[in-house]
C-alpha cells in the first residue's frame, strides 16, 4: 500500500488514516456521490423495511453453507491437517491487489484444495481504485490464472471505510463495472459478486444496489459484524442479526443488479488479551468461551433466516480473532471444536423451524432422517432429560444428567425415532 495508507501485519487489515486533511478533501471531492447515497437510503431502506414480510425464504443448502477464510500464506502443512481436522469444504480466500506477485502461490494452494469450494476476495488499494486500467490489467492476471478454478470472486471490500481505500460508492460502482465488463468480454463463465459494505450500515448498501452504473451482481456480500453490540441476538436500532439478514435479503431481493444470493463473506469477534493482534480495542474484545458462543448462535440464527447462501467466519489462523492461536504454537481455541462439531451434525442438515420465546431458542433440523434440536438461552433455565433423546454440549461431550442446564451455550439434543410425536421444550 502507498502512501498515505498502510497495511497492519497484526491485524491483517489497513492501519486507521491519520491525514485528515488528505481525508476532508477526497470527501469533498466525492461529495456528489455521497449526497446520492443519502436520496438513495432515504427511499429504498423505508420501501425495504415494510416489504421485509412478504419475502419468501430459499432453499438453502446446508453443505454450502458453512465456509471459513483462509490465510493461504501460512505453513501449507499445517493449513491442510487443520482443514481436514474441522472437516471444511467452503473456504475463502484474500489476494492483495497490491501484491500480484503473490498469485502464483494463491494459485499452487487452490489446486491444491480443487475439491473444496472457493471464493477468492479482492482487496483493493488507492492505485488500483484510481487507475482503472491498472485495476483491469490486475483483475485480467487474475481471472486468466485462477478462472473456473475458482467458484466465486468477491470484488473488493469493506467499501464504507477509508482507510480501505473508498471515499464514496460512486467510486466502489466504477471499481466492480471494471470486473462486470471483463466478465462479459473475456470470462463470461466466473461468478462475481460484490457490494461489500461492512456492519449494519445498510445505506451504503442502498446505493450499490439501485444505481445507474452498468454492472450487475451474481451475488451480494456483506461483513455482516454484530461485534460491537455484543450477543447476536443484541439489537441495533432495534434490529436483531436476523433482522439485519431480512433486511439485506429484503434489498437484494428488489435489487435489479443482483440474483437472489447473499453471502456473509466477513464476520467474526475479537478476542481479549491479543493485542497488537485483536482488531478493535479491547473494549469490544470478549473471552474465548463467549467467543465459541456467539460463533455458533451467529451460524444457526443465519441459518435459520433461510436467507444466506453462506457464512464465511474469518478465520481459520488468527491470533486476535480466529479459531487457532498460532503465536508460539498452533493452539486450538474452544471455538475450534465447537466449529467441528457444528459442521459433523448440520453439514446435512434440512431446517425445520427456530421458536423463541422469553428469551429461550430451539432450532430443529432434519438430520439423516433424525430430528436433531439446538437448545440455548439467554436466562438460564433448565430441562429435563428424556429417555428419547441424548443430549450433548456444543462441543461434543455427551451430557450425564438429568437435569439439563439451559444457558447462553447451546447443547444439542439428537431424538430418537421412538420419541413421542410432540415434544414440548419451551
Amino acid at each position: 500500500m502507498k502512501e498515505p495508507f498502510k497495511w497492519d501485519s497484526y491485524s491483517n487489515q489497513p492501519a486507521l488514516l491519520k491525514d485528515k486533511l488528505y481525508k476532508k478533501s477526497m470527501r469533498k471531492k466525492e461529495f456528489k456521490s455521497i449526497l446520492t447515497t443519502i436520496f438513495t437510503s432515504t427511499i429504498i431502506l423505508p420501501i425495504s423495511i415494510i416489504l421485509m414480510p412478504f419475502v419468501k425464504r430459499k432453499h438453502i443448502d446446508s453443505k454450502e453453507f458453512f465456509s471459513i477464510g483462509i490465510d493461504f500464506e501460512k505453513d501449507e502443512q499445517i493449513n491442510t491437517k487443520l482443514m481436514e481436522e474441522i472437516g471444511i469444504e467452503n473456504i475463502l480466500l484474500r489476494i492483495k491487489l497490491w501484491e500480484m506477485e503473490k498469485l502464483p502461490v494463491l494459485k499452487k494452494f487452490i489446486l491444491k484444495n480443487k475439491d473444496k469450494k472457493i471464493t477468492v476476495k479482492i482487496l483493493q488499494d488507492r492505485e488500483n481504485i484510481e487507475n482503472l486500467e491498472l485495476l483491469k490489467n490486475n483483475l485480467y492476471k487474475i481471472f486468466k490464472e485462477l478462472q473456473t478454478d475458482v467458484d466465486i470472486y468477491e470484488v473488493g471490500s469493506t467499501i464504507n471505510r477509508t482507510k480501505w481505500g473508498f471515499f464514496s460508492v460512486d467510486e466502489y460502482n466504477n471499481f466492480f463495472k471494471t470486473a462486470y465488463d471483463l466478465k462479459q468480454e473475456k470470462f463470461n463463465t466466473i461468478t462475481i459478486i460484490g457490494s461489500g459494505v461492512i456492519d449494519f450500515e445498510y445505506h451504503f448498501t442502498a446505493h450499490t444496489l439501485f444505481n445507474f452504473t452498468k454492472y450487475k451482481y451474481d451475488g451480494v456480500s456483506s461483513l455482516l459484524y454484530v461485534d460491537r453490540r455484543g450477543a447476536p441476538e443484541n439489537t441495533q436500532l432495534g434490529f436483531t442479526l436476523s433482522d439485519k439478514i431480512a433486511l439485506l435479503s429484503t434489498m437484494t431481493w428488489l435489487s435489479p443488479k443482483t440474483s437472489n444470493k447473499l453471502y456473509i463473506t466477513e464476520t467474526n469477534w475479537p478476542i481479549s488479551n491479543t493485542a497488537p493482534y485483536a482488531p478493535t480495542s479491547e473494549h469490544e474484545c470478549i473471552d474465548e468461551h463467549t467467543y465459541a458462543n456467539y460463533m455458533l448462535r451467529y451460524y444457526l440464527l443465519a441459518f435459520a433466516s433461510q436467507q444466506v447462501n453462506y457464512v464465511s467466519w474469518h478465520q481459520l489462523i488468527a491470533t486476535g480473532y480466529g479459531l487457532i492461536d498460532d503465536r508460539d504454537n498452533i493452539i486450538k481455541r474452544e471455538a475450534f471444536y465447537t466449529y467441528k462439531f457444528m459442521l459433523e451434525n448440520l453439514r446435512n442438515a434440512q431446517f425445520l423451524r427456530l421458536d423463541i420465546k422469553r428469551n429461550y431458542y430451539l432450532m430443529q433440523c432434519l438430520v439423516d432422517d433424525e430430528v436433531v434440536q439446538i437448545h440455548w438461552s439467554l436466562t438460564d433455565t433448565t430441562l429435563q432429560k428424556e429417555d428419547y433423546f441424548d443430549a450433548y454440549t456444543k462441543n461434543g461431550k455427551k451430557i450425564a444428567s438429568d437435569v439439563l442446564k439451559i444457558t447462553s451455550s447451546p447443547i444439542y439434543l439428537f431424538i430418537k425415532k421412538e420419541a413421542p410425536l410432540k415434544i414440548n421444550c419451551i
